[in-house]
């Protein structure tokens, strides 16, 4: 009996020892994992606790999670039309850039007065300007930079860009068009050139869509492209008074794979003017009206270099103004005009429907030069509608002719209201003529047989594109 009192005892004692041990390694293994997890803020690897992390700084290309929309007022514009709004602008559009399918937004029911500026780029890709207010650049002349005349609203190397909207781009070209104005500011200033800005121009950009807007009373140019590629333009309207000097609607220069369709331009100045440099372009649905009509040129001026290729202009109504059709090139440039279409092309009170001029002068006397740009490839198609001086319009140089012109379908009656006309001129250019030609007299107004022409001149031009 006392045997298993004494084996009890043991057993309870050695229970004991090993409860007490297992409390012990607990109770020190939890101390050690406390330890281990405790923030030390001496170490540059631990974490922080107080307050969520901050969000990380934006980064070209990430996805940002604020809104895409860029309103100009959020950035502290007035829109009262007479606050400087230019420097939300600008802000605006670098917020925007650095965001892919952001929308700088003009709203609707403000005007905006912006001074001359520059929205640069390049920026993250299909970033819209959507104007549905009313941007208006100074209206005074001598309020502009000395160094913004080329300008207003400049657009450089931006890609994937679109404009849009419902609003309207004001130039306020009044001051401008007054001969006064422009002479008085030229000569207190040393550094103005003898030129007024352009409403709105893009160079060197690339995929750019301007779309459903007005632009109206630009200084000069409304709509320029230079050294760009890849432009559409759709459903715009442009406008300024007859008498507003040099102010064309579109200016395209240096500029390659060009749609101008669906839009209504009207100006003191060509509609649609294609410069040097320019090739595979489509004009096609415009109303133009007034102004000096759709012109290739002038080119070639001071003796330069103009090439001009693959041009189509189709489906164009124009009424009440200059010309219709028009190719024009200085005396004493070299170069090359090809492949030029204008078909289907409706005219009302127009005075020169048809007209490709070599001899084109800007001034009352300009000085005889044997060279010229050469012109090859034109087809008149379809040219119907009503004239007020001359129907056909072909003064071509003596040394370098026009070859390969082709006039078909063209039905051109006098304008009832108007009674001083002149017969066609067709003059050194070569090509051939199909019925149904209305004057009857322009079916003997080319050249037929132009093999026996010297091409030596056009070869080098030629070779000069």
């Amino acid at each position: 009996m006392r045997r298993n009192k004494s084996i009890s005892l043991l057993l309870f004692i050695f229970v004991t020892i090993t409860a007490f041990t297992m409390f012990s390694i607990i109770v020190e293994a939890r101390k050690q994992h406390s330890k281990k997890t405790k923030p030390n803020k001496h170490r540059k690897d631990s974490p922080t606790i107080p307050g969520p992390a901050p969000a990380p700084l934006p980064q070209r290309g990430s996805c940002p999670s604020q809104s895409s929309i860029f309103n100009i007022l959020s950035f502290g514009a007035k829109g009262d039309g007479g606050s400087d709004d230019s420097k939300a602008l600008l802000s605006a559009w670098k917020a925007a850039c650095e965001v892919p399918g952001a929308t700088v937004e003009i709203p609707a029911e403000f005007k905006f007065l912006i001074k001359p500026i520059t929205l640069q780029g390049p920026c993250m890709p299909h970033l819209v300007l959507q104007i549905d207010g009313t941007l208006l650049a100074p209206p005074e002349v001598g309020s502009w930079p000395k160094s913004s005349l080329f300008q207003w609203l400049n657009f450089k190397w931006v890609h994937n860009f679109t404009i849009q909207g419902s609003g309207t781009v004001n130039g306020q070209g009044f001051d401008w068009w007054t001969p006064f104005n422009v002479f008085f500011i030229q000569k207190t200033s040393k550094h103005i050139p003898d030129m007024k800005p352009t409403a709105l121009r893009f160079y060197a950009s690339y995929n750019v869509t301007v779309q459903d807007i007005e632009i109206v009373n630009s200084p000069q140019c409304h709509l320029k492209f230079d050294n760009s590629k890849g432009i559409k333009v759709n459903n715009i309207t442009i406008s300024s008074p007859e008498d507003s000097p040099n102010t064309d609607g579109i200016h395209l220069q240096n500029t390659q794979d060009v749609e101008i369709q669906h839009s209504n331009i009207g100006s003191g100045d060509d509609c649609i003017s294609i410069q040097t440099g320019c090739s595979n372009i489509h004009v096609h649905h415009i109303n133009c009206g007034p102004g000096h009509g759709i012109s290739v040129g002038g080119l070639g001026k001071e003796k330069s270099v103009a090439c001009v290729s693959n041009v189509i202009v189709e489906n164009v109504w124009l009424q009440n103004t200059l010309a219709g059709s028009r190719i024009k090139t200085w005396q004493g440039g070299i170069g090359l005009v090809k492949n030029i279409t204008f078909s289907n092309i409706q005219v009302s009170n127009v005075k020169y429907p048809i007209i490709i001029d070599q001899f084109y002068c800007d001034k009352h006397i300009c000085k005889n030069q044997t060279e010229a740009v050469a012109i090859s490839g034109v087809r008149y198609d379809q040219i119907i509608g009503s004239y007020t001086t001359q129907p056909i319009y072909l003064a071509c140089s003596s040394t370098v002719p026009c070859m390969d012109v082709d006039l078909i379908n063209i039905q051109l009656k006098p304008s009832p209201e108007y009674r001083s006309f002149k017969q066609a001129l067709c003059w050194n250019s070569y090509g051939k003529s199909q019925a149904p030609l209305v004057p009857s007299s322009i079916d003997y107004c080319l050249r037929r047989d132009g093999r026996s022409v010297k091409r030596t001149s056009r070869s080098s031009h030629e070779h000069m594109c």
